[in-house]
Parts: C-alpha cells; structure tokens; sequence
C-alpha cells in the first residue's frame, strides 16, 4: 500500500485476547492479499499488473468480478466529477515518478510538456472497456489505483470484521475506518492533518461507530523545482499536479472506497465543484485552501472540533 500501516483492535463478544491478536493477523494479511493479488501496478503477482502487461491486446484478458466492479465504481466517480477522478492517469504516473522523486530515490526533475502531452493522450478510461467478463486496455494505456487502493482495503477490512463483536480503529496511511464503539463509550477521535505542518493537526473528528476517513493532499508526496511544489494528485485535463487552490480535501464516508475516491476528486476539482460532488454522494468534506481557510460541510460543523 506504499504507506505505514496501523490497526487497533478492542476485543468483545466474548473475544480472547488471543483470538484478537489473531484477526489483527488476518487483517494484516488481508491487506497484504489485496496489494499483491490483485491492486498493484507494480507486482507481477497482481491482477491488476497483469492487466496492464496486456494493453494493446484485442483479445483482453479474464477479469475477476472483485476487480470487475472496483473498476465500474471508478467509472461512475469519473463520469459524475467530468474527469477530475480517472484510474487509467497510470501513463501520467510513470512519467511523474512521484514516488521516486518525491522520496530522493531520483532527481527532482520535470517532465517536458511534450513527453505530458504524449503520456495524458494514453489516458481516459475511454481507453479501457470491460465486456463479457473480459478487460481490454487501448495500446499504451495503463490503470493506476493508488487514488483508490486504501479506501478499497478498509471496506474489505469491514466485511472481514463484521459478526466478530470486535471495534477498532485502522488506519492506512490517509485513509482511516473507525469501526464499532470505544468500550468506554467515548467517541473515536480522527486527527485532520495540517496541510502545512503535517505533525500537528487543525482539530479532529469525533465519530462514533463505522466511518471512513479519508484525506488527499498537496504534502503527501511532493518534491521542489525552483520553489514550485509538484505534488502527486494530477489533474487528467491538464497533465501536471492539480493547481485547484486546495492544499487538502478530507472526506468522511460509510463507504471505504468513496472517502478515498472523492477525496481525489474534489482535490482535482477545487472547492465549489467539489463541494458540489461530495453532496451528491452524501459524504461529509472538509477542505482546506492554499491561505489556510478551512470550509466545512454542513455534517462536520457539529462532529468537527478545530484546535487554535
């Protein structure tokens, strides 16, 4: 999943300790399944991977029905934020190599606008169509689920916990599932990450039972050219780093996969069209602007506590 991951189990239902630590185990397992059978764009172990190897084949390949409706779901965010979420951006990531630049591992150089020209007309999930139980991919196309990939675990963490009596918090990197209730009764607390100083927080959500969190930003994976920040969430109308005023979009959602799809998104977007989105599939936003102004959904204002 390229983040730290962190998982918090309280045990109930008669639940040993030991059999707490057990499904820790599993969990940790789940997700590990999940990246290398099936979400990777980089392990040759994965579906996804295999995919990918086959772009340009008229042919297709066998798609599992998981991945199958992972993908439809992609498709509806794309179709309903005009583009601004877009899983086949995978020619565009390669160029940027943003996780290798961003981490040292490369120069901090860009790409020309001739080679983002050439890598953004791969892209658009126009260049991909599902039929018949097959998946075909336009030559020199590419599906990337990094924006989605965390969001899709923790809704499969859900499905693996429920009936267990367990609550807990997990948290893979910015995307985050309270689930159950604290055994004291107090209310989860999610801390929103400062933009800025990503040590401290701007305040924290109090939430009680099954939430996800998730938060896309501009300090997440970024490297410097000439003072500019070039960070990872690309906008696919333009090729480079989305520039939407925002420094980070934080959604709460039931669902795992929408907090971490929309937050994407309404990054993309900006504030007023993302606004806009998040309303339309009943998620909760926050977002937080290049001078520092904060704009809460209406849900937020009475669950959300700023630290001054």
């Amino acid at each position: 999943m390229g983040t730290i991951i962190s998982m918090t189990v309280y045990p109930g239902g008669g639940m040993t300790g030991e059999e707490a630590r057990e499904l820790l185990a599993e969990t940790k397992g789940l997700v590990r399944s999940l990246e290398e059978t099936l979400l990777s764009r980089k392990l040759e172990t994965a579906e996804l991977w295999k995919i990918d190897q086959k772009a340009g084949d008229k042919e297709g390949m066998p798609i599992s029905e998981l991945l199958s409706g992972i993908l439809e779901e992609c498709f509806q965010v794309s179709e309903d934020s005009g583009g601004a979420f877009d899983v086949s951006v995978g020619p565009l990531v390669r160029l940027w190599r943003m996780d290798e630049r961003a981490a040292g591992e490369e120069e901090a150089t860009l790409p020309t606008a001739e080679e983002i020209e050439r890598a953004a007309a791969l892209c658009g999930w126009d260049k991909i169509r599902l039929a018949d139980g097959k998946i075909t991919l336009a030559e020199g196309a590419c599906i990337d689920l990094g924006a989605v990939g965390k969001g899709i675990a923790l809704d499969e963490i859900v499905r693996a916990l429920e009936g267990t009596g367990v609550s807990g918090v997990f948290s893979l990197g910015g995307s985050i599932l309270t689930y159950g209730e604290k055994p004291d009764g107090s209310p989860w607390r999610v801390g929103v990450v400062d933009p800025r100083d990503p040590a401290k927080t701007l305040g924290n959500l109090e939430l009680r039972g099954q939430w996800c969190v998730s938060t896309s930003g501009d300090y997440e994976r970024f490297f410097e050219v000439d003072g500019v920040r070039y960070h990872h969430l690309l906008d696919p109308a333009t090729g480079y780093p989305a520039r939407s005023g925002l420094r980070s979009v934080t959604i709460l959602s039931k669902s795992g996969f929408l907090s971490d799809a929309l937050s994407t998104a309404c990054f993309v977007l900006g504030r007023e069209k993302g606004m806009e989105l998040a309303e339309k599939y009943q998620a909760e936003i926050l977002l937080v602007e290049e001078d520092g102004t904060i704009y809460i959904s209406e849900g937020l204002k009475s669950i959300f506590s700023a630290i001054n």
